[in-house]
């Protein structure tokens, strides 16, 4: 993969970070990669912030402001990740954060990495991307290069002082964000269900129909095309929120028709 350090960020756990130490002991192949903790928080509005280096893990459903004041209390450095996208994000808070991400490749819509990039010029924050890898193949699909020494407090103290560049971007492909899916569904059939119950109640039976048929035949061309239809809408809904100022708050419903709407 030609990288030497690697930060673990799963969600609201530092699990996956235990996990790929022991993975890294049984595997020769990886042991010239430095492996470090991190953890993507959710607040208790519902966008997400990392925090890199802590070792503790910081518990989801605080403020912005509580989650940044622990990640300092432990050494750690805050960034917003996906500061624009049309869930999760931060938005204009991803001031308060250490360093912004300004390009997410799970961002395909585009319009959200350009819109994120623009606000981290305008206020003058230390610029990072982020692979949100999901998959193996995304792994180091975004590349930042640290001037510092390998080791955790080298990395840290150098991201805090902004000697942090880009170095490599790239966006996850059609057939990766389908294999992640993919993985979901065989991994996670039933939070799915639990998870589309809680948060998209209005399109349950439609959303649930088409898990079950998705279950079926993965590999139809069908789904091909969903994500097409979804990538365009996606893209229709983005311009409209991040350059022509409507109100994002409207997403947090996942009302499946209202988001129509809006991409119309």
């Amino acid at each position: 993969m030609g990288l030497d350090a690697i930060f673990v960020t799963n969600h609201n756990t530092l699990d996956g970070y235990e996990q790929l130490l022991h993975y890294k002991k049984d595997h020769q192949k990886f042991q010239n990669i430095a492996v470090y903790p991190a953890e993507e928080i959710t607040t208790d509005t519902g966008a997400h912030v990392l925090a890199y280096g802590i070792h503790h893990e910081i518990s989801s459903g605080l403020s912005l402001d509580e989650i940044i004041d622990e990640v300092r209390r432990q050494g750690g450095v805050s960034s917003a990740p996906h500061p624009f996208s049309l869930l999760d994000a931060l938005r204009d808070s991803a001031k308060k954060c250490d360093m912004v991400e300004v390009f997410n490749s799970n961002n395909v819509d585009i319009l959200s990495n350009i819109r994120a990039t623009q606000f981290a010029e305008d206020n003058h924050m230390i610029q990072v991307s982020g692979s949100d890898s999901h998959v193996l193949s995304t792994l180091g699909r975004c590349v930042n290069m640290i001037e510092s020494e390998n080791n955790l407090d080298s990395i840290l103290q150098s991201m805090k002082h902004g000697k942090i560049e880009i170095l490599q971007t790239g966006y996850a492909l059609q057939n990766e964000t389908l294999d992640h899916l993919k993985y979901k569904i065989h991994n996670s059939k039933d939070y799915l269900i639990e998870y589309i119950a809680e948060h998209y109640p209005n399109a349950k039976w439609l959303l649930t129909f088409l898990l079950k048929i998705y279950d079926f035949n993965q590999n139809s061309h069908v789904w091909a095309l969903f994500y097409k239809i979804a990538l365009f809408l996606m893209k229709r809904i983005s311009k409209k929120i991040n350059f022509q100022n409507h109100d994002p708050e409207f997403m947090k419903d996942r009302n499946l028709g209202t988001m129509f709407k809006m991409a119309l």
